[in-house]
């Protein structure tokens, strides 16, 4: 009898890594030919002569406000040449990450056929960390200046915990969770469960347009926290039906579960040094994909799907 199920569990594991197989070769025939614009080159060289021609290539990059002599100004800025420099030295090229976002818009594409590719520009702000990307229809900026690498002079006086992610590989990552929130329907937040399962949804998002990228890369942990968070995910899932905070209102829980720290609090010393943060996230995480692999639901329909209809037939259980 176990090796008959231990032979069904193999086949639905090849039927499986087939289907996928099978999805992603017919993914990379989607047209995409994104190029990424690097502004903060083309700044780094204007001068008089070639500003106007600039401005008018990028003139939502120029406020009306300041005159020509300001942004001449900015570029012989000592600190604004010092980024240029560093930026210069990680990003002799961006090919590598070009392919990456080229990857991210075709999947994009497949499971939102009315999505058009926005325009890809760098440029630097002088680690402006909390708007590493800014999204709209039309335009994708990024602050490149922000993926130096997370032991980067420029990021020193930053928590580690932040600077982290201030890596080149994390391009995409972040570029997929502005997606994630474009797509994205919830009603406020206001319990703890709610917070977890808008967090799923933008994870498992992120399991489906950047598969290249691995689950620790996704979700920002080491490969260590992410082993940490797999090994305990029955004790977290019992600490909070225990202690009934699934369904609590209390402020302070999305700062202990929820929002980016160096550890998460369950307030228990034995642990607590041990944890990643945003433990909150990773279950809710592992709820919304227990949803999708119990219910025939689209990506589209999942992410404005309530909270509570995604808990209440998810059948989740936590792996022990």
């Amino acid at each position: 009898m176990k090796k008959v199920i231990l032979l069904l569990f193999l086949l639905t594991v090849v039927v499986s890594c087939k289907n996928e197989n099978q999805l992603e070769q017919e993914i990379e025939k989607i047209p995409m030919n994104i190029k990424i614009e690097r502004f903060d080159e083309l700044f780094s060289h204007v001068n008089d002569k070639s500003l106007p021609k600039l401005k008018k290539d990028y003139p939502f990059m120029f406020s009306k406000k300041y005159a020509d002599s300001f942004w001449i100004a900015k570029t012989q800025d000592t600190l604004q040449i010092k980024l240029l420099e560093e930026v210069a030295k990680v990003f002799p090229n961006i090919d590598e990450q070009q392919n990456e976002i080229n990857s991210l818009f075709q999947h994009i594409k497949y499971f939102f056929p009315e999505f058009t590719p926005p325009r890809i520009i760098t440029t630097t702000s002088f680690v402006d960390y909390r708007n590493k990307i800014i999204l709209t229809d039309t335009i994708a900026l990024i602050s490149i200046d922000t993926y130096l690498g997370s032991d980067h002079e420029f990021y020193q006086g930053i928590q580690k915990y932040i600077s982290e992610d201030f890596n080149k590989s994390n391009m995409v990552v972040d570029l997929a969770t502005e997606y994630a929130k474009k797509y994205m329907y919830q009603g406020q937040n206001k319990t703890l469960l709610d917070e977890m399962i808008y967090f799923g949804k933008e994870l498992y998002f992120k399991d489906l347009v950047i598969p290249f990228k691995t689950e620790a890369e996704r979700i920002g942990y080491t490969n260590e926290q992410l082993d940490w968070a797999h090994v305990n995910e029955s004790y977290i899932w019992r600490y909070f039906v225990e202690r009934e905070l699934l369904f609590s209102t209390d402020s302070k829980l999305p700062g202990r579960f929820i929002n980016p720290a160096p550890f998460t609090k369950f307030y228990l010393e034995e642990i607590d040094s041990q944890s990643p943060g945003r433990l909150g996230q990773y279950i809710g995480w592992q709820i919304v994909r227990a949803y999708m692999k119990n219910n025939e639901v689209s990506l589209k329909d999942m992410l404005i799907t309530s909270p509570e209809d995604i808990f209440n037939n998810s059948k989740f259980k936590p792996s022990k």
